[in-house]
């Protein structure tokens, strides 16, 4: 699937702040929120740095940061991420009420594509209410989803116990 050209930009920003997420020693994937043409929050992995803490996914930290003024136009934003939000990002984003979501990679390892069949009524219901778009940029999103899985490898090959929920 293809975003529009007024699209890409964001998802460039998102790319750049998975890039920042892995310098900074964590996975590398980046989100942001959209609003009017504008972005008005961003978020990147921080589940390993500066502390362990497996709520901190890239959709998670961009959601916490919303003004709290521009909830009222939730409809109207779009959340932009690197990679396919997993089940915990997706939920959060249905009860935010986003009304697009742009991911660059899909994940067939921890994404939430998988569990959108079984969601309990009201999370379908608000399913239907947001529009997904993606796999996207692909030549970009796709390395970063490797790179993902490869540090996750490693780490569980260091003797470190994978946190749950990573993605």
């Amino acid at each position: 699937m293809t975003c529009s050209q007024a699209d890409r930009p964001y998802l460039r920003r998102a790319i750049e702040l998975a890039h920042d997420a892995e310098r900074r020693g964590n996975l590398p994937i980046g989100a942001v929120i959209c609003l009017d043409g504008a972005i008005v929050s961003e978020g990147m992995n921080a589940i390993w740095k500066p502390v362990p803490d497996v709520t901190r996914h890239a959709e998670m930290e961009a959601l916490r940061t919303v003004t709290p003024s521009l909830w009222a136009r939730s409809r109207e934003m779009t959340l932009y991420t690197t990679l396919e939000p997993c089940l915990m990002c997706a939920g959060a984003l249905l009860q935010a009420q986003l009304g697009r979501v742009v991911f660059g990679a899909s994940d067939p390892y921890g994404g939430s594509h998988l569990g959108h069949s079984t969601l309990a009524p009201y999370f379908q219901q608000q399913l239907l209410l947001v529009k997904w778009i993606g796999p996207v940029l692909a030549d970009e999103c796709d390395p970063l989803l490797r790179r993902v899985l490869a540090l996750v490898g490693e780490r569980e090959r260091a003797g470190f116990v994978s946190l749950p929920g990573e993605d």
